[in-house]
Order: structure tokens, then C-alpha cells, then sequence
């Protein structure tokens, strides 16, 4: 026999010639040098143009943001160097980032980063290892697995809880009202909703959380096919937690109507007020009545690694899932967030397998099949973000940072109501601080010598100046660059917040921006009275 596959390979086409652009890709000693360098100019670029710049932001508004991006090349026929590109990132993007590593970054759950987390990034990010398949991840899922375990045990979940990580709060609250859904169809109904969907009674379907809860209850309720209809607000108490009495109500009359209430949210850190609700009286409740409970511990879930803090959580461990998030006070890069499961047996009713992806022979040998547990397919190696820190800083170098930005709140609570002109709209559960500036406790509506004719126009108490004001105040501070507010509004009012996560940010710093909070409304208030 003559001619075989050497004689095939002649007739072909010539062999094809790698692009110049291969040289921009990892594995060989041109590429590997090419990274290096490359890795150089952008900690260059971040640490000059980002690290040390002074302020939490330029205050550049977006519409000026959008007339000067408009004319930036996006996919440019012909490239150019990597360190003009950088400098062109420097410019234009940079300048205008909001940096959270300032201390008067103060607005959001948006944490700094640690620095072992960023070293962790730059591993995953070029490792590019992907989740959804052992032969994709050897190394990686083995140690998701590890992470998970920890973190289980970090909540004191028993033995064959599980977990997976997740982009983040809304991810990890999807995914347990899914459970909890399907979980309720197949006790209640007999229904697999995966293979049969929902039933006919999945219009009386109802889910119960804390008017004070995020809004990923609703969005979950939304993208679970059952409306935000299907989602009951239950009142908070004076300490905006979950109120028990309420809730004994509502799932009482929620019965005599006869809807079908399958799971209660609990929230451990509500964005606001960093509430939390009793998660061990709602545990109760989910017991006697046969539902689900899943907490939402996005925020407060770092309460965990305190000895201090942990009791704050309180039957935490009796929930049937929880979501927590690193990249709020665990500081991690976005996006990295957890969902845990006390029964991990619970996960057959998401799974699922693919030939090329986890044939069922790989399950029966127990390889790890991690695709099965999470809505995504694809997914980053974040696992390798906390993993990092925790093993630089240990518990207690986190636990640390933790609890001083929950005793900074408190003592920035102690200096608002030190301050006349300011008015503490609710006690510090975590490190969230929420506030006003009062006109009508200061001497705002003296100033005037026609004060008297005024004040038959403008009532400096209510609402609609308090509102403004305020409003004022915040977006003044963002446009000058002096301090990043928060905004929000209690009980029909806006208002201010400190959201504090930054070890960094001291109490001197808080003092600095509340004068200039007061000195803002002083200067605003004479101009909303003087407009009305």
C-alpha cells in the first residue's frame, strides 16, 4: 500500500503561517516576555494615573464623559503599541474612575480591593481556567470545592452542605428562590418543574421578605416566571428588621387566602440600614409552616469570620440557603459572590449533564461537577481571590478590618447627633450610616430679616426642602470631587449615607466630609428659600 497520510498531506495547501498576532498570546518565550512587560506598563498605568490620584472622583459629568468617548476608536482597522493604548486608557478612562480606594469613597457596598486578591487576579485572569468542566479546571474546581467547604463551615452549615461561587448577590438570590421553588412544587404539587414546568397553581405561589429587602427578591420572582406579584412585603420593626409579629400575620392570612407562601428571604445587611433581620425567630417560622428559608447575607454574611460580629447572625446556620458576597467586606474584586446550600442533595434539582461537558460516567466516579450547580456555564476561577487573602491575612487580619468599619460607623453615628444641623435617621447595624441635613435645625430660616414673609412660602421643615436640599448636597460634593455620597430616601425623604468599607477611611476623614456636608446645606439652604 502506497500513498497513506504523507502522501495526502503533499497534495494540501501549504501550511498555514501563524498570524503576527501571535505574539500576543502566553506559551512561548516571546510571548511570555511580551507579558511581562505588558503586566509592567498597566500596574504603571493604574498606580500613576489611578492609585495616587487625589479624590474619590474628577466629577466629570456624563454628558461630558459621552461627547469625549464618542470619538475614541473602538475596533480600529490597524492597531498600535500597547503603551500608547495604555496611556489612552490613562486619559480617558482612568482620570474618570471612581477610586474606592479613597477614604472619602463612602457611597456604595464597593469595596477596595486587598491587594492579594489583585495578585489573584492577575493569576486567574491569565490562567483562564473555566469552571464548567474538570478538564477545563483540573486544579481550580478541586479548589472551589475546598473554598466552598470553608466557607460552609464559616456559617456552620453540617456536614454535606455545598456551594458554589457566584457573580454576586443577585446571582446567589436567583438561585436559591429557584431551589426553594422547585423544591416546594415537588413536595406540595408532585411536579418536577425542570421536566414539567410550573403547575397550575404557581399564580398562588408566594415568596416573603422585608419591605427593607434588596430588590433581587422581586427580580428573582420576575425571572422565575411568577411576577413580582408573587412577592410580599412584610413590614420592618423600629430597628428596620423584619418584623416577627408581621410576619406571623401575613403568612396567616397569605393561608386563608389560600396562596401558597414557599419561601421566606431573610436579609443579613440590608443595603440602606445594614438591618438584619432575626434570622433564628424567621428559621422558626420556616420550620412549623414547611418553607424554605434563604438569607440574604450579601453585606452582613462577613459578620461570619469576627468572633465579635458572628453572633449578630444567629441562626444563620438554620437557613436552607444563603448568598454571601466577597467583593463587599470580604474585599475582593468584583464580581465574586457565593451561594450556599445546607442540603447539598438539594442540587438534583438543577442538574443536568452534556456528553462534552459531564457525561454521567465522570459523576458516577465522582469527578467534580460543578456546571450542575450554577446557572452559568462558563465561569472564572474566582475561588482563587478569597483563597489568596484569606491565606495572607488570615481570619483575624480580616476580622479586623471588619470590625473597625463597623466601630468607624458607630463613631461616625456618635459625631451626627453631636451636630446639630444633622439628623441620624437610624442606628448602625454593620457600617452603613444614613443621615440628613435638617434646615429646621439650624438657624437657616433666621437669616433672612424678612424671615416672617418667607416662611408664609417656604416651611424649611418640610419634605420637599429637606428633600432638596439634601439632593443638593450630595451631587455638589460629586461634581467638585470632594466626597462620594451616598443617596437614598427613609420614610418618603431623601437622605445621605456613609457606606463604610474602606480600613482606610478614619474618623478624621468622616468629620471633614460632615462640616462640608453642613457648610453645603447652609450655603443650599438659603438658596432654596430664596427660590420658592
Amino acid at each position: 500500500m502506497t500513498g497513506g497520510l504523507g502522501q495526502a498531506s503533499r497534495s494540501r495547501a501549504d501550511e498555514p503561517t501563524p498570524p503576527a498576532a501571535a505574539s500576543a498570546f502566553l506559551g512561548d518565550p516571546e510571548g511570555n516576555a511580551a507579558y511581562a512587560d505588558a503586566i509592567e506598563l498597566a500596574r504603571e498605568v493604574l498606580v500613576e494615573s489611578f492609585a495616587t490620584a487625589e479624590g474619590p472622583y474628577a466629577g466629570t459629568d456624563h454628558e461630558t464623559l459621552r461627547e469625549r468617548l464618542a470619538d475614541l476608536p473602538v475596533v480600529p482597522d490597524e492597531g498600535e503599541s500597547l503603551d500608547a493604548v495604555l496611556e489612552t486608557v490613562a486619559d480617558e478612562v482612568l482620570d474618570d474612575s471612581v477610586r474606592v480606594h479613597d477614604p472619602d469613597c463612602v457611597a456604595h457596598l464597593h469595596c477596595p480591593p486587598t491587594i492579594p486578591a489583585l495578585a489573584a487576579e492577575v493569576v486567574l485572569s491569565g490562567t483562564n481556567q473555566s469552571l464548567d468542566s474538570f478538564d477545563q479546571a483540573p486544579a481550580a474546581s478541586v479548589l472551589e470545592e475546598r473554598v466552598v467547604d470553608a466557607c460552609c463551615d464559616l456559617f456552620d452549615y453540617p456536614a454535606g452542605a455545598d456551594g458554589v461561587f457566584t457573580g454576586g448577590g443577585t446571582e446567589s438570590n436567583l438561585l436559591g428562590l429557584l431551589l426553594a421553588r422547585d423544591w416546594y412544587c415537588e413536595r406540595r404539587f408532585d411536579r418536577d418543574v425542570q421536566a414539567a414546568g410550573l403547575p397550575p397553581e404557581a399564580a398562588d405561589l408566594r415568596l416573603l421578605c422585608s419591605e427593607a429587602a434588596h430588590f433581587t427578591a422581586d427580580q428573582a420572582a420576575h425571572h422565575l416566571g411568577l411576577g413580582e406579584d408573587a412577592v410580599v412585603s412584610v413590614p420592618t420593626d423600629g430597628d428596620r428588621r423584619m418584623d416577627v409579629s408581621a410576619l406571623d400575620e401575613t403568612l396567616d392570612r397569605l393561608a386563608a387566602e389560600g396562596r401558597h407562601p414557599f419561601a421566606i428571604v431573610g436579609t443579613a445587611g440590608t443595603t440602606d440600614f445594614g438591618s438584619i433581620d432575626p434570622v433564628d425567630a424567621l428559621a422558626d417560622r420556616a420550620a412549623e409552616r414547611d418553607l424554605w428559608l434563604h438569607v440574604d447575607a450579601a453585606y452582613g454574611g462577613a459578620c461570619a469570620i469576627s468572633d465579635r460580629l458572628r453572633p449578630k447572625l444567629a441562626g444563620i446556620d438554620r437557613a436552607d440557603s444563603i448568598a454571601v458576597d466577597f467583593h463587599k467586606l470580604f474585599y475582593q474584586p468584583i464580581g465574586c459572590g457565593a451561594f450556599l446550600l445546607r442540603d447539598g442533595d438539594r442540587y438534583r434539582l438543577l442538574e443536568r449533564n452534556a456528553a462534552y461537558l459531564n457525561p454521567e460516567r465522570d459523576d458516577a466516579a465522582g469527578v467534580p461537577n460543578l456546571v450542575s450547580k450554577s446557572p452559568r456555564t462558563t465561569r472564572r476561577f474566582d475561588a482563587l481571590k478569597p483563597f489568596v487573602t484569606f491565606n495572607a491575612l488570615g481570619r483575624t487580619g480580616l476580622a479586623d478590618c471588619v470590625e473597625y468599619v463597623c466601630d468607624l460607623a458607630d463613631a461616625a453615628a456618635d459625631e451626627i447627633r453631636a451636630e446639630p444641623a444633622l439628623e441620624l435617621c437610624c442606628e448602625p447595624e454593620l457600617s452603613a450610616v444614613v443621615f440628613r441635613y435638617r434646615p429646621d435645625r439650624t438657624d437657616g430660616c433666621d437669616r433672612t430679616a424678612d424671615r416672617a414673609d418667607r416662611a408664609d412660602r417656604t416651611d424649611c421643615s418640610s419634605g420637599e426642602v429637606v428633600g432638596r436640599v439634601n439632593r443638593a448636597i450630595r451631587d455638589e460634593l460629586f461634581a467638585d470631587g470632594e466626597a462620594l455620597l451616598a443617596r437614598t430616601t427613609v420614610d418618603g425623604t431623601p437622605a445621605l449615607k456613609f457606606t463604610l468599607l474602606n480600613p482606610r477611611t478614619t474618623l478624621s476623614d468622616l468629620r471633614d466630609t460632615l462640616a462640608a456636608v453642613v457648610d453645603r446645606g447652609e450655603a443650599l439652604e438659603r438658596e432654596v428659600i430664596d427660590s420658592a
